[in-house]
């Protein structure tokens, strides 16, 4: 499974909103100059993170976007289900050998529960630490 730029930077977007909770509306405007990205971009990354409900728009001159609900209660996994489709990496056949197919079925169930288990609370208060502790080996 890959996560794509829609994912990446819609991450960006709520990561930005979680760390200014409670501080009034972000405009995409300043996220997009504060990480270098594509303002448009950001404009069409919004809308189906407002369609699910994890963002409200504010109107007015010091509008932009809020989270619809705590950090601690939107998981990366709802924001990547939004802008990327259903977690699978592996597609699961039926007709595949039961052990192969019960290694795709773990596999996938672990990337849900990383994803699901991680909030935008816990990446917003990520202080980069040991980056060790996130490498993986294949």
């Amino acid at each position: 499974m890959k996560i794509s730029t829609k994912g990446r930077y819609g991450l960006t977007i709520m990561i930005e909103l979680a760390k200014n909770f409670g501080e009034g509306p972000l405009s995409l405007k300043s996220i997009a100059q504060t990480h270098d990205l594509s303002e448009h971009y950001l404009e069409q990354l919004i809308a189906p993170l407002r369609n699910a409900g994890l963002v409200k728009s504010i109107r007015g001159a010091y509008g932009g976007y809020i989270l619809a609900d705590e950090p601690s209660n939107i998981t990366a996994g709802d924001i990547i289900r939004v802008l990327e489709g259903p977690i699978s990496p592996v597609e699961v056949l039926e007709d595949e050998e039961p052990a192969k197919r019960e290694l795709w079925i773990r596999i996938r169930d672990a990337v849900k529960d990383v994803l699901d288990s991680t909030t935008l609370e816990d990446l917003a208060n990520h202080d980069g630490g040991d980056q060790e502790a996130y490498m993986f080996y294949i």
